[in-house]
């Protein structure tokens, strides 16, 4: 483990018990796709120490976290027992989930109908709601200029993929059927800043249904508190740069 990236005195060492050997390092961020991973580590009750990864101070691109996402974005783990026992480490944190949901046969069924029904929603959240909601985000309240074509097309897709979900959800109990699932573990977190995404929640009552009753699970609630007072406002001219700038397109 890098021993930069390692976040020191967390209680999460104590409350979980674990030690270096049984823990899963888990390379993150209080953003969407890390709360993603770490309400999947708590509802699986998994062993895990949270290791933050600064995207705003650049520590996406240091070389000893490049080693484990390539991709220079947050989430990563790894598991010091992985599927044959030696350890393993995972980028993406669709994959992340769908990996930890093996690993314990929680949250994704085992039947190949409902599994695939599952997957084809994750996905859904992967290509669309991550990405657009994203780029509502940051078009409303990041873009040095406010461009009008620009925050109306990404508001209106975000307001587009609350209905395709607020559908589904009055015909299912859940994003991804009957059961709880890693569907709803991985849209759930995306969906928490429905204001800034110009969202009034109430028009969507399938979907609010839904968001209160994700919301209310202790698992859940643990899950978004994980590194959640590192976060601060992006203010200063170095964290745009390193999140939104040129240095994301440099080679590292």
């Amino acid at each position: 483990m890098p021993p930069s990236f390692r976040l020191k005195c967390r209680d999460y060492e104590l409350k979980h018990k674990v030690t270096p050997l049984s823990a899963i390092d888990v390379y993150s961020w209080p953003t969407p796709n890390g709360h993603k991973v770490h309400i999947m580590l708590e509802e699986c009750g998994l062993a895990y120490r949270a290791i933050p990864v600064n995207i705003g101070a650049g520590e996406q691109f240091r070389p000893d976290f490049l080693a484990i996402s390539p991709n220079n974005k947050i989430p990563a783990i790894v598991d010091p027992d992985g599927p044959d026992g030696a350890p393993i480490s995972l980028f993406e944190s669709g994959a992340i989930l769908v990996y930890l949901a093996s690993k314990t046969g929680r949250f994704l069924p085992a039947s190949d109908r409902a599994k695939f029904e599952v997957l084809q929603w994750l996905m859904f959240q992967m290509g669309g709601v991550g990405p657009m909601l994203g780029q509502a985000h940051h078009f409303r309240l990041y873009a040095p200029e406010k461009i009008p074509y620009a925050i109306d097309r990404y508001t209106n897709e975000a307001r587009r993929l609350y209905g395709v979900i607020d559908r589904r959800l009055s015909q299912s109990e859940w994003v991804g059927g009957a059961e709880y699932s890693i569907a709803d573990i991985a849209t759930f977190p995306w969906l928490r800043s429905w204001q800034n995404q110009g969202i009034v929640l109430d028009e969507y009552p399938h979907l609010k249904r839904w968001f209160d009753t994700v919301a209310a699970r202790p698992a859940v609630q643990r899950g978004v508190q994980v590194l959640a007072h590192l976060r601060k406002p992006i203010t200063d001219d170095k964290a745009r740069e390193n999140l939104f700038g040129s240095t994301q397109y440099q080679r590292h």
